[in-house]
């Protein structure tokens, strides 16, 4: 080495701090200790880096709330499940169809009577309304229901009582005049369609016996007793009482203990006729209540 070589070496260690003459010591690795990664976080655990807040109990290996996309984004709402609907009427307009389908329903319409007789067999429900171009809606009511025990809401402008009762002893299971509100008659749609499913379900499963308070009827035996003494019936007053107690509370209309007792063969006269003699038998009138213009219900004596 040159003396300009050695002289050069000499000042540039000079120019060096080193650690012990610096006043900074290097740090003492401790014992078991893990060196940080090139490039890895190195604050103190409990340390985030600004504007982080801590992780919450289920963040830990899943992915924020905040960062998944879309998440305050509006979501569709439910599908609901629609009923098949005739709309029948020439007044009915598209405006019912259109709120009835906004609900979820899947509406077809018929403007005439004639048109509804042809269409009634692939609805859920039928909505008709009694003022019809070519034939009167009580007619159109009864037609369907002798041969069909499709749910059917009569929905009409004429308020008076007595249509009332005429529409409901045609058959139809509900009476809806205007104006209404679409919750209305939705919600009315709706229990309507219960009641049809739960006497679907009935008739599928018949009970064998039935007990009315004092009042006991075996289905499978045909037999009647009360407080455990044998009635006498003929083959349509157990008919009769039987229908009647199968649906308890309930008001059975006149025309339909007709159709499922008798049949095409009645007059308007038989089914009191029956009534009375069932009353007699059982020793208490009060086990067949009349609801004047409908029909009966089994009372409680």
């Amino acid at each position: 080495m040159s003396q300009v070589q050695a002289q050069a070496l000499l000042e540039h260690q000079r120019s060096t701090p080193h650690p012990e003459h610096d006043g900074r010591r290097a740090p003492t690795p401790v014992r078991g200790a893990r060196l940080p990664r090139p490039g890895a976080d190195s604050r103190p655990p409990g340390q985030h880096p600004p504007g982080q807040s801590a992780p919450g109990p289920g963040d830990f290996g899943q992915t924020s709330v905040r960062d998944v996309p879309g998440r305050d984004a509006p979501r569709p709402a439910p599908a609901v499940s629609g009923r098949r609907v005739l709309v029948v009427g020439a007044d009915a307009g598209d405006g019912l169809a259109h709120e009835l389908r906004r609900h979820g329903h899947t509406c077809t319409r018929a403007a005439h009577g004639g048109a509804a007789l042809h269409a009634y067999g692939g609805a859920d429900l039928v909505l008709l309304d009694l003022e019809l171009p070519d034939l009167d809606g009580l007619e159109v009511c009864r037609a369907i229901r002798s041969v069909s025990r499709v749910p059917l809401i009569i929905v009409t402008s004429r308020e008076s009582e007595t249509d009332c009762v005429l529409g409901l002893q045609a058959g139809a299971d509900d009476y809806v005049t205007r104006p209404f509100g679409i919750r209305e008659l939705t919600a009315r749609i709706e229990a309507v369609m219960r009641r049809a499913q739960w006497q679907s379900a009935a008739a599928a499963a018949p009970v064998r016996e039935i007990r009315h308070g004092r009042l006991r009827i075996d289905a499978g035996a045909r037999e009647v007793t009360v407080d455990g003494a044998p009635v006498a019936l003929t083959r349509k007053e157990f008919d009769l009482l039987r229908l009647l107690a199968q649906h308890p509370g309930a008001v059975v209309p006149r025309r339909e203990l007709l159709q499922r007792v008798w049949g095409d063969s009645w007059s308007r006269r038989t089914v009191d006729t029956h009534v009375s003699s069932v009353r007699g038998k059982l020793g208490d009138p009060g086990w067949i209540v009349t609801v004047r213009g409908v029909g009966f219900r089994l009372g409680a004596v």
